[in-house]
């Protein structure tokens, strides 16, 4: 197996990816923090389209791009494919709104990640089971393992940035950590597996080239990172959301008092 056949190319470009989609993501946790009810929770699933699809899933699968057998062909099966972004974004969906609506504490932050890292561990092995090669694939119990508890750490270890921290600066260091925790936990899912000679699965491949996925999922990121880039543009900013609710609860306070 060859993990890097395009050199850094793969890596560079995943990891660059995953830095963007979750620094994203955290803006947009910022701007749930400042709301309450229905507009918190747009907020949330703004940012879990932005963390689970770009941060995590696109950077999963620009890296699998790199990977490749000698002399065999990977292909992929398109619905699995689709299936396992359904996963990412869904999961990461579920921990932030849990992170998000419940009381604050160790218990709803580590249950959060916990739900979230085994829905991106399981998004890794469904992407995985996507490719189509004439190999025979088996997995290490050990480093499956492995890797769930990395995506766990992974998950748990966001939401506590999405809720601690503030500022543009804060959320882009930990968009980079988070960027480097996800490559880590691909690294450890991808290390768990092994393949063995099976020709005979040649004449039932099916699936597509991965270039195939390649301009979907260039224009994917683009309409994600320019809708989610032009929606907190045009909103107000954490700060102000803040100031403007205070302002209407001294307003509501005044009109009780009269």
């Amino acid at each position: 197996m060859h993990s890097m056949q395009f050199g850094l190319l793969t890596p560079v470009s995943a990891y660059l990816v995953s830095c963007l989609g979750s620094f994203l993501g955290l803006r947009c946790t910022s701007r749930a923090r400042a709301c309450a009810g229905s507009a918190r929770a747009r907020w949330l699933l703004l940012a879990a389209v932005s963390i689970g699809g770009a941060g995590i899933w696109a950077m999963n699968f620009i890296a699998m791009l790199g990977f490749a057998i000698p002399g065999a062909t990977i292909r992929y099966d398109v619905p699995t494919t689709i299936f396992s972004v359904l996963i990412a974004v869904g999961f990461v969906g579920i921990g932030l709104l849990m992170a998000g609506f419940r009381r604050p504490g160790r218990t709803s932050l580590l249950s959060a990640g916990l739900v979230t890292g085994l829905g991106v561990a399981c998004m890794h092995y469904t992407a995985m089971a996507g490719m189509r090669m004439p190999v025979r694939v088996t997995y290490s119990a050990g480093m499956v393992g492995a890797s769930v508890l990395i995506a766990v750490v992974v998950a748990t270890a966001a939401f506590w940035a999405a809720l601690r921290l503030r500022g543009a600066a804060a959320a882009l260091g930990a968009a980079m950590l988070m960027a480097a925790s996800v490559s880590g936990m691909y690294v450890a899912g991808m290390a768990a597996m092994k393949v063995s000679p099976a020709p005979a699965l040649a004449m039932t491949m099916g699936g597509v080239p991965a270039m195939a996925f390649l301009m979907p999922l260039i224009a994917g990121i683009a309409i994600v990172a320019f809708g989610v880039v032009a929606i907190i543009t045009m909103s107000p900013t954490a700060e102000e959301l803040q100031a403007e609710a205070l302002l209407l609860e001294r307003s509501r306070q005044r009109g009780l008092d009269v």
